[in-house]
């Protein structure tokens, strides 16, 4: 299960990197084809949505994920969960966010299905 976690962590958390999510094929073979997404705004998107506003983000993001954890939902899907925050110009923490993510294995690639990030307070920013 370690292995897994690893895995979709790396996943999880190449979306946050700028050079990867403007990556309009790379973000697409890591949706799936019947993606949705409750951000933490409150809207919900879909695959074609997230990909055309990943593409559009012109101003790099710097996001801090941590406190990773992993249920494993059946042989072929996952629940990775974990706190992320923003770097802000200032290198203060902003847009505290809890996430959860649906992963499916289809073939030999996982791919997101469903992904909810939720506001929450302010936390530490975690080594570990």
């Amino acid at each position: 299960m370690q292995d897994l976690l690893t895995l979709l962590q790396a996943l999880e958390t190449s979306l946050h990197d700028p050079t990867l999510k403007g990556d309009a094929d790379y973000v697409s073979r890591l949706l799936h084809q019947d993606f949705l997404e409750f951000g933490r705004s409150g809207t919900s998107y879909d695959k074609a949505s997230i990909c055309a506003s990943l593409a559009a983000e012109y101003l790099p993001v710097t996001v801090w994920a941590q406190d990773f954890s992993l249920k494993v939902l059946g042989g072929e899907t996952a629940l990775p969960t974990c706190r992320s925050t923003h770097f802000a110009a200032d290198s203060t923490l902003e847009r505290h966010t809890l996430r959860s993510s649906i992963w499916v294995r289809v073939g030999q690639q996982w791919q997101v299905i469903f992904h909810q990030g939720t506001a929450t307070p302010a936390f530490e920013k975690s080594t570990n």
